[in-house]
């Protein structure tokens, strides 16, 4: 029921967007940030209150050793963006809430150490019987987000301009998956394997809960046409 209230509140937004083309006054941002390389375009709602739609994508390798097994990472970011931006005050100090849909995740590859070998769950395997082992990291698709800012894509007189976002996507409790396939070894060694991994999930799992909050630091450059 979450997500079906979160898909109809990003529904009206870009419904908010759809009334709002009629207005001549367009502001599109370039920005970088924990998010990724992203473009945004805001359009007037009403004199303080904008509505911002954008997009942020950004592939991310890294390697890391979590409870004695070392991992490649690959973080997926993209996500779409439904926002509104009001100015409570006559600066360009901004506060933001919207909906996002959330494509984040992290795909990621049990690597063996140097002697060709795994230590799961304190058991260890060599690689060439226990195979391959993958893990996924996901997330809900869609997201509230909450946050403030500085900058007005849409500020009067303006051309060039600075953006600036801190704030936080709420994205749940992550969806964490550990599979293991193409052991070699003997039935009763691949059956301990199996358990060990769903073990190695489980911790996995709960390393990864801290990501239910992801922050978002983003900075850019703006023009308004």
């Amino acid at each position: 029921m979450k997500n079906i209230a979160l898909a109809l509140g990003l529904a009206g937004l870009a419904s908010l967007f759809a009334a709002s083309t009629a207005s001549a006054e367009v502001g599109v941002t370039a920005d970088l940030g924990s998010t990724g390389i992203g473009a945004h375009i805001s359009v007037p709602v009403q004199p303080k209150l904008n509505a911002r739609f954008g997009i942020n994508a950004l592939n991310y390798n890294y390697s890391t050793n979590a409870n004695n097994v070392d991992y490649d990472f690959k973080l997926k970011l993209q996500t779409f963006d439904a926002l509104l931006d009001w100015f409570p005050g006559d600066t360009q100090f901004r506060i933001s809430g919207g909906v996002v849909y959330n494509g984040n995740k992290i795909d990621a590859v049990g690597m063996p150490n140097a002697i060709g070998s795994y230590t799961i769950n304190g058991n260890t395997y060599t690689a060439a019987n226990a195979g391959v082992i993958n893990g996924k990291i996901d997330f809900r698709k869609v997201a509230p987000y909450l946050g403030i800012g500085w900058g007005n894509a849409l500020a009067k007189d303006k051309g060039w301009g600075f953006s600036a976002d801190l704030g936080v996507l709420f994205q749940g409790s992550p969806n964490t998956t550990l599979t293991n396939t193409g052991c070699t070894a003997p039935a009763a060694q691949c059956d301990q394997l199996a358990t060990d991994v769903a073990a190695e999930q489980s911790k996995l799992a709960d390393k990864a809960s801290s990501f239910n909050a992801y922050p978002v630091v983003r900075v850019g450059v703006s023009y308004k046409f």
